[in-house]
Order: C-alpha cells, then structure tokens, then sequence
C-alpha cells in the first residue's frame, strides 16, 4: 500500500479514533486535551483548541464524526481536484482552521467559567459538510439510512439542531462549533472559488433555480 496516496480523510479519521481512544481509558489525558477556555486564558494553552477537536466523548460521538466525515471528507476531496480548487493544503486549512474558529465564540463565552469543558471534531466536521453541500445543495442525504432529504434541508435542520442543543449546553459536546464550524466552511470555500474559479458560481447559482426538499436522486 502507497501511503502517500491515501486521501488526508483517512489520516484525520486515524489521528481522531487513536487519541479518543487514548482519552476513553485516561482521564489525565482528557484533562490536558480538552477545551477549557478558564486554563486557555490562565495559562496561555492555546493548543487546546486543537486537541480537543481530536478526542470524543464516547463511542457514539466517535463513530457518528467519524462516519460523517468520512463520506463527506472523501466527497470533498474530490471535488477539489477535479474542480482544481487546491490540493491538500486547500483541506487542511478547511479542516484545521475550522477547529480553530469554531472554539472562538465559546472561549469568549466561557473564558472565565471554570466548569465548562468541551470536546470533539465537530466544529471541523460540520465545516466539510457545509463546504460539500455548497457544490450541491439539493443531492439526497438519507437520515438514519431511510429518510430522504435535500442536502440544503439538512443544512437547516442541522443549523436549528445546534441552536437549540447550545441554549440546553448539558454536555461536554460542544453544539455551538457546529454551527460556527458550519459557517466557516460555507464562507471559506466561497472564498476559496473566488480566488480559484469563479466561474464557477454560475454553475452553483443555476443549481439553486431547481430547488427539491426531498434532493434530486
């Protein structure tokens, strides 16, 4: 096996499933590893930003980031190249300052809150499906395997999710990077085919005319 073919999804998948692993069985490693804005801003451990977002809280926050990821990561990818929007590096900035902003608003909120936690790829992971979504707003997503939807309601439906379950903020998961990470990815590959291609928002905006809920396929 060639390595260096591997598309940098699975990479990410990788580094993902091995640190949450690590933290399931290590609470000091969670401890130093998690989002903590309180220590953030005490102790300058900004790295946490980065960190969390590769520790889950459990098995099932795991496998449903890393299942989303995967078919959208891979989706992205492709179309990156053939749409010649960038390379990897194109990804990883996606990816890792998605991670990065999407903690902005809750260590503002929190920076100060000794007791509030957080953890989890989601802010980066909600970045890439927004960011695919952008190229094909009505394509057929199927919740729980049976539900058919446009990708464009489940933008909503998911951007609703989030508000809601931040206001509620019982967990360490932390809701509001989704829809912060959401935003950032819609903006940053709106950005990035500016600068690329963009031509290419004629095709985009034609999309748009031929609305489905249900997605086209």
């Amino acid at each position: 096996m060639n390595y260096n073919e591997l598309p940098i999804t699975v990479y990410l998948i990788g580094a993902n499933v091995l640190l949450s692993i690590i933290g399931f069985s290590s609470p000091a490693f969670i401890h130093k590893t998690i989002m903590w804005p309180y220590y953030v801003k005490r102790n300058k451990e900004l790295y946490r930003m980065v960190t969390s977002g590769f520790i889950h809280a459990d098995l099932v926050h795991l496998f449903f980031n890393m299942f989303t990821l995967f078919f959208f990561g891979l989706n992205l990818e492709v179309l990156l190249e053939h749409l010649q929007l960038g390379s990897s590096v194109t990804f990883l900035a996606l990816y890792f300052g998605a991670l990065l902003l999407s903690d902005l608003p809750s260590y503002w909120k929190h920076k100060d809150n000794y007791g509030f936690r957080s953890l989890g790829a989601s802010g980066a992971v909600s970045a890439v499906v927004f960011a695919t979504i952008l190229f094909d707003p009505w394509q057929s997503i199927y919740l729980y395997g049976a539900l058919k939807i446009s990708a464009a309601l489940y933008a909503v439906l998911f951007v609703a999710y989030c508000v809601y379950m931040g206001k509620k903020a019982n967990d360490n998961i932390n809701h509001d990077a989704h829809l912060w990470g959401a935003l950032f990815g819609l903006l940053y590959m709106i950005i990035v085919i500016i600068i690329k291609s963009p031509s290419l928002f004629d095709t985009l905006l034609e999309q748009l005319k031929h609305p489905s809920l249900f997605g086209n396929g």
